[in-house]
């Protein structure tokens, strides 16, 4: 029977927590030219003479307070998935999981799907809202691979899924776990981005009209690809579906590198919030559909630490979809 091939794709992670792998997976990470859209002369000495020599240290520490016996929650949470997601699907697919960096390898697993001769091929890269570093460079990766094969079957793609709407009700199951009504602020924290990415996709569609506030207010043709916008609609369809009032959340932006990312920074919220007199609160990762070290150190841990610092009392982290059954089916029917 002709069979029909889904790969879930995700960021990845490093094989173990110590120096030397976390280095190896920052190495072929960041010398991605979408990751560090800078010349490559620049990039290479950032990356391979100042950023990987010292920070593969300090995050190999970071890697280890996460880490599980099993392994690497990131990897373990999008197996849980991949398992599901066939059960889900039955017999008549074949689903394969492959990380953007490190190891599954995007061409060991289509290597594997290309023996095993599927009628057509689905990717999906396990990001909500598109972004060129993170879906692009996955895109890019997939397409530069099969552009060799002899036979190439039927392809397709799927470069967001935001506002998808059982993805949204998945993340609200995750939320009705918390009594909601109990938490000073709500805060919903995407990974950041350097906002000169932002104007590059705004100018690849001809209009040069991002202006990093009111123009993210509604999805539009010039900004449906905008990682901002798509941040900006994921808060609206969660706030609407959980009746959080005007004025107790905030969109923000995590894992910054320098000033230029996308604001307001979500530790500086954080801060600013427990200055206000905020004692408890909540925050969603809608970027990540599987927690890892961006959620469960850098917000479980290190965020927590900053708003008890300045006057606050308990961070409590929404859990990602990882397998969630609505998100399995989420999946399911984006795939079909």
């Amino acid at each position: 029977m002709r069979k029909k091939a889904i790969l879930l794709i995700n960021l990845g992670t490093p094989d173990a927590p110590t120096p030397s792998k976390v280095g190896k997976y920052l190495t072929e990470f960041l010398n991605d030219k979408r990751v560090i859209d800078i010349n490559a002369l620049g990039r290479f000495f950032l990356v391979n003479l100042i950023i990987v020599p010292f920070r593969r240290f300090k995050s190999s520490k970071l890697y280890q307070a996460i880490w599980t016996k099993e392994g690497s929650p990131l990897l373990l949470n999008s197996i849980a998935l991949k398992e599901k997601l066939q059960k889900e699907l039955g017999s008549d697919y074949i689903v394969e999981l492959a990380m953007r960096y490190q190891t599954p390898s995007i061409a060991s697993v289509l290597e594997k799907l290309r023996e095993q001769r599927p009628e057509k091929i689905t990717i999906l890269p396990l990001y909500p809202q598109y972004a060129s570093s993170s879906t692009g460079s996955t895109l890019e990766e997939v397409f530069r691979i099969i552009r060799r094969w002899e036979v190439i079957p039927d392809i397709q793609s799927i470069s967001k899924f935001y506002d998808h709407p059982k993805f949204i009700e998945a993340f609200v199951e995750e939320a009705k776990k918390h009594n909601i009504a109990e938490y000073d602020h709500i805060i919903f924290s995407y990974h950041g981005l350097p906002e000169r990415q932002i104007l590059k996709a705004s100018a690849h569609y001809g209009g040069n009209t991002c202006q990093m506030g009111a123009c993210c207010n509604t999805i539009t043709k010039n900004n449906q690809y905008c990682y901002r916008a798509n941040s900006m609609e994921t808060t609206r369809q969660l706030v609407t579906a959980l009746n959080i009032p005007e004025g107790k959340y905030t969109s923000s932006f995590q894992s910054r590198l320098d000033d230029g990312w996308l604001k307001p920074y979500s530790d500086k919220v954080v801060a600013e919030l427990a200055e206000k007199g905020a004692k408890k609160l909540l925050i969603f990762s809608p970027a990540f559909v599987a927690d890892c070290l961006e959620t469960i150190y850098e917000i479980g841990t290190e965020y927590e630490e900053i708003f008890k610092h300045h006057g606050g009392e308990k961070v409590t982290l929404v859990n990602s979809l990882n397998s969630n059954d609505t998100w399995v089916k989420a999946v399911g029917e984006m795939v079909k």
